[in-house]
């Protein structure tokens, strides 16, 4: 279990400096935006493809530990 919450901590931590370094998850190239009137659909296809690489090698990882 203490395994977990330092792991977990960390993860907090990265995201939170990748936030603090201004890299523009969410806006990032291969997101879908389309805008027609009032009306507009923003899906972030790219951005959730890297989280779910990032997460599924964070998870490996702990798996080995």
């Amino acid at each position: 279990m203490a395994k977990l919450l330092i792991v977990t901590g960390l993860a907090i931590a990265a995201v939170g400096a990748v936030w603090w370094l201004g890299v523009p998850l969410g806006r990032l190239p291969g997101d879908i935006v389309v805008r027609r009137g009032v009306f507009s659909f923003y899906f972030p296809l790219t951005t959730c493809v890297l989280v779910s690489v990032i997460l599924t090698a964070l998870l490996a990882v702990l798996r080995r530990w």
